[in-house]
């Protein structure tokens, strides 16, 4: 079937307009590129159950992993997550990783995004999946979980878990757990130090 030249002429004449409008002016100055932050940035933390968990750790083997669980409901994990951005700074050029793990519901999501636009913690962050038995998810993580938040997981280069804290613990107490993940290549989890708060 032959196309008349009119519509052909209207199709070309609307392309260029089209191509016109969202071409950028030859003076704009470039943007700066985006960093890994900014490209997960207005992104709601990725749900994942168990066996997500276990992926996410995974992919950091051969490296000292801190990570943090954390919810906008609980107190202590405000107050303590953004000295968790801030060691992962420091840290972060030594071969630290960090993630964190959002414990809360779909009803606290506009909390969530807030709560991490204002801490901007440059690392990834997930949310457990809603609608799993929590308690076989705490005790998958790490076996004394019973659900205490905030909990921290250190896991050494081997991928097993070297150290953990239950409850809020301060900088020097954070400082000890990743220098030791950061030295030990060989953690195991028969050395794995159970840390409570006011320990």
């Amino acid at each position: 079937m032959r196309i008349p030249s009119r519509l052909v002429s209207a199709a070309a004449l609307a392309f260029l307009l089209l191509a016109t409008i969202g071409a950028k002016p030859a003076h704009a100055a470039p943007g700066p590129p985006a960093s890994k932050a900014d490209k997960t940035a207005g992104s709601d933390p990725g749900m994942i159950d168990l066996g997500g968990y276990k992926a996410v750790v995974g992919k950091y083997h051969g490296r000292p992993l801190l990570v943090t669980f954390w919810a906008t409901w609980c107190e202590p994990c405000r107050v303590e997550y953004p000295m968790i951005v801030d060691l992962a700074k420091q840290y972060g050029p030594q071969g630290l990783a960090v993630v964190g793990v959002s414990l809360d519901s779909d009803e606290d999501m506009n909390l969530v995004r807030q709560f991490l636009t204002d801490n901007h913690p440059g690392f990834p962050n997930y949310r457990q999946r809603i609608g799993i038995d929590a308690d076989t998810f705490y005790q998958g993580v790490n076996p004394e979980w019973r659900g205490t938040m905030p909990q921290t997981v250190f896991y050494g280069r081997d991928g097993h878990i070297a150290r953990y804290f239950v409850g809020q613990r301060n900088r020097q107490a954070f400082e000890d757990a990743i220098r030791l993940i950061l030295a030990s290549p060989m953690a195991t989890n028969a050395s794995a130090k159970q840390v409570y708060a006011g320990n």
